[in-house]
């Protein structure tokens, strides 16, 4: 009987014993599910969807890029929102068509805050999750509410919109004000040599491009040909915060320290950071180390530099313990461009390289070139190397970090595609609007139809086409990817069927349907 009484209490203990092990086990994997990564956006300008080796195009050689890419997960088919700047990044962050907002346009640097202060955006979104955020690079999406007083602290901005921290250059490298700005305020600036900025007039006695070419280290093209910085003729007018000016070719290595610093810092929460680099963008000023490494003149060697730190970033996540916890997320705000307003022997050295790769078109452009660019996405043991045909759009990372940290909050033209962007599906969009300077076309499974637009063919400045045409064009991408044959006269049907869903979408006032013969 006390034999039996022994075994039973075993057996009870046994059975209590394991049930705990399971139970500690099931909470230790709740844990671990719910664990929320660490979110990096690294954001190219103007890279195009050939100027990245991995992408199997060019002549380039980018070992830190091609890194991402292959060992993660490589989209053919990932779009930016729009084929410039402010538009893109404005969609972006709050996973919306910059069409439906009046002033998404390229912005000078002394534009409003484009993001509305109630606008969904991701930093605002994940902030609610418990995450730190913070930009560091290009912004380029308005600042102030009207009449900006660079002397003050300028408000609203980043950290209006989401982000707990934010070091950023305004507007763009070719563009006005050229100072940094931590959280709102200018750096380095004197009290008595405070800065003035127009866009429409110079300031007494300041030299320009235009009027001081003796003064040139880089010389204009087009557009750029207002105040000198460095030698360097820019957009708009600037005087005073000689101090705070920054040295162009140390822009890429001031930007990568930042960025460092926030993952240092905040290693021990989960953090989001918006790494906005802003190569190959104009004026290309490679710091000396890069200078003609490429042998495509500046173009390509600040592609190299990029690269570079690129590799010296993830390399600091892995010197942290952080890779295996952190989604990166490594894409470009819109295709290439060669010459955009300063003659730097982009063209002249292209050689055998090709930056839209097999695609038409480029910056500017409604064609394919203009909006498909590298879109990749990696985590360390999570996402296992492969390529995805899946068709996303830039719009659609809000929607899918919301799911992947738990938010229930989304945009409305975004879809949650987090699946996907792990590796775990092959679901993409069905379709998807694509925009150009304000111009829009829409990509419906394999087809493209882009509707009659007025003005030139070809932007004669940078040598691109930008896919004006008075008649419809329609193009199935699976047999014509350079978009060489429109097949909107043969495939009557087909072009009505997609302007139907295009007009659903985008509004009818918004397209020319007298130009197709709807009976």
């Amino acid at each position: 009987m006390i034999r039996f009484r022994s075994e039973f209490v075993l057996l009870v203990a046994c059975v209590l014993l394991t049930t705990y092990s399971c139970q500690q086990s099931a909470k230790e994997d709740e844990a671990s599910s719910t664990q929320k990564p660490n979110i990096v956006i690294i954001y190219m300008d103007d890279l195009g969807y050939g100027d990245m080796s991995a992408y199997g195009a060019g002549t380039l050689e980018t070992p830190n890029m091609d890194f991402l890419a292959n060992g993660g997960m490589k989209f053919t088919k990932g779009y930016a929102s729009s084929a410039t700047c402010s538009p893109s990044r404005y969609a972006l962050m709050t996973g919306t068509y910059p069409w439906r907002n009046k002033d998404a346009k390229i912005l000078p640097g002394t534009a409003p805050l484009l993001i509305g202060l109630n606008e969904l955006t991701i930093p605002k979104m994940l902030k609610k999750q418990g995450y730190a955020t913070a930009v560091v690079g290009k912004w380029h999406m308005g600042l102030g509410e009207g009449q900006v007083d660079w002397n003050e602290r300028v408000s609203p901005g980043p950290n209006e919109v989401g982000f707990d921290y934010s070091y950023i250059m305004a507007a763009t490298q070719d563009r006005v004000p050229t100072v940094y700005l931590e959280n709102g305020l200018v750096q380095g600036l004197e009290p008595d040599d405070p800065i003035s900025i127009s866009y429409q007039e110079n300031f007494e006695g300041e030299p320009t491009g235009k009027d001081n070419p003796e003064m040139l280290t880089m010389k204009w093209h087009h557009g750029h040909n207002n105040s000198i910085v460095n030698g360097i003729p820019r957009i708009g007018f600037m005087k005073g915060g000689e101090k705070a000016k920054w040295v162009d070719e140390e822009m890429a290595d001031h930007f990568l320290e930042k960025a460092k610093a926030f993952v240092q810092e905040e290693r021990d929460e989960p953090f989001f950071l918006f790494y906005a680099m802003q190569q190959p963008h104009v004026p290309r000023t490679p710091h000396p180390r890069f200078a003609g490494k490429s042998g495509m003149g500046p173009r390509g060697d600040v592609i190299l530099e990029a690269d570079w730190c690129i590799g010296q970033f993830m390399q600091t996540l892995e010197d942290a313990g952080l890779l295996e916890n952190t989604l990166v997320i490594f894409s470009s705000d819109n295709g290439p461009v060669l010459n955009d307003g300063y003659y730097d022997d982009a063209v002249e050295k292209l050689g055998d390289h090709t930056p839209s790769g097999p695609l038409r078109g480029g910056k500017y452009s409604l064609f394919e070139a203009g909006t498909r660019v590298p879109f990749v996405t990696y985590w360390k043991g999570t996402i296992q190397p492969g390529q995805s045909d899946a068709m996303l759009s830039q719009i659609d990372i809000l929607n899918s970090l919301a799911s992947l940290t738990g938010s229930d909050e989304r945009s409305a033209d975004g879809q949650d595609f987090s699946k996907t962007f792990l590796g775990k599906s092959d679901e993409g969009r069905e379709s998807l609007v694509l925009e150009a300077t304000t111009r829009t076309a829409f990509r419906k499974g394999d087809w493209v139809l882009i509707p009659p637009y007025k003005g030139p063919a070809v932007n004669a400045n940078v040598d691109i086409e930008l896919g004006n045409d008075p008649d419809f064009q329609l193009y199935d991408l699976s047999k014509d990817l350079a978009q060489q044959q429109n097949l909107a006269e043969e495939n009557p049907d087909k072009l009505k069927s997609m302007l139907a869903d295009f007009v659903a979408i985008r509004g009818e006032e918004f397209v020319d349907t007298e130009a197709l013969e709807l009976k």
